[in-house]
């Protein structure tokens, strides 16, 4: 059992919480029995160390099956061991370190996607994982991050896509321009979530977003650049029929994703 909270090893698996120390050794870190739960079903190969204390190794039967069933082997540690590794105040006994596993941006194309969301610039960590977390719920083929994006692996991304971030490609660090020209490549039809743009419901009598369709989100304070706007195929705003001023990113992105998956499903 690790015992000491000051050691080199807990400090190793502490400084994942930092993005050069992520950048650097191509790992970070899972918090809680849910993302461990996820990596440990859908992508056990990346998971390199696991870490429990034994209450709460007790408490997870369902955790040890898949971890016994992945010849994953658990390392005891303290509350105090633990408590020093996570990024949460109150860590829920189980951390994993994990290898970063990215898509590119020319594999994600390659297959033929019918739904995308781009987050160009999107720099809350909460936002980003709920876009993750919704863009899995919706059928979404990838999620594609450019410009400055805030990084996937952030402890709080991580948290926050509950589990997500193993279900579908994520790509890191494109290039919008690029992107762009890929999804259209593709066959796929980009559409910009902006607040300049035609109204959603008009877009969906018309029959757009059965097509094909990559969905463009960008910064929550500034929106999309206006270059980035000139490359898309088609502006559309969420209409908004009370008195709020406008809606946050990851909801917007959540009723737009949710709406081409409606669409295409109709279709099909």
């Amino acid at each position: 059992m690790l015992e000491n909270p000051r050691s080199p090893r807990v400090r190793a698996v502490a400084k994942l919480t930092k993005r050069s120390a992520r950048v650097e050794t191509g790992l970070f870190l899972l918090e809680g029995p849910q993302s461990v739960r996820e990596a440990l079903h859908y992508l056990p190969a990346a998971i390199v160390e696991l870490f429990a204390t034994p209450t709460a190794w007790e408490k997870h039967a369902d955790v040890r099956a898949l971890a016994a069933e992945h010849d994953i082997e658990v390392e005891y540690v303290t509350e105090s061991v633990l408590a020093a590794m996570a990024d949460t105040v109150t860590p829920q006994g189980l951390v994993a370190v994990t290898r970063q596993t990215p898509t590119s941006v020319k594999d994600i194309f390659a297959g033929s996607p019918k739904l995308v969301a781009i987050c160009e610039e999107v720099r809350d960590p909460g936002n980003l994982g709920t876009i993750i977390r919704a863009a899995d719920a919706a059928g979404a083929d990838a999620v594609v991050l450019t410009g400055r994006t805030v990084d996937p692996y952030n402890p709080k991304v991580v948290r926050s896509t509950t589990g997500s971030l193993f279900h579908l490609p994520i790509s890191v660090g494109g290039d919008l321009d690029d992107v762009i020209r890929r999804a259209h490549a593709a066959g796929m039809s980009v559409v910009a979530a902006d607040v300049k743009g035609d109204d959603l419901l008009a877009a969906r009598a018309e029959g757009v977003l059965a097509q094909p369709t990559a969905w463009l989100f960008g910064n929550e304070a500034r929106g999309l650049e206006d270059d980035a706007l000139a490359q898309v195929d088609r502006a559309l705003r969420l209409p908004i029929f009370g008195r709020a001023e406008s809606l946050n990113l990851a909801t917007a992105a959540s009723v737009c994703l949710y709406e081409s998956a409606f669409a295409q499903r109709a279709e099909g």
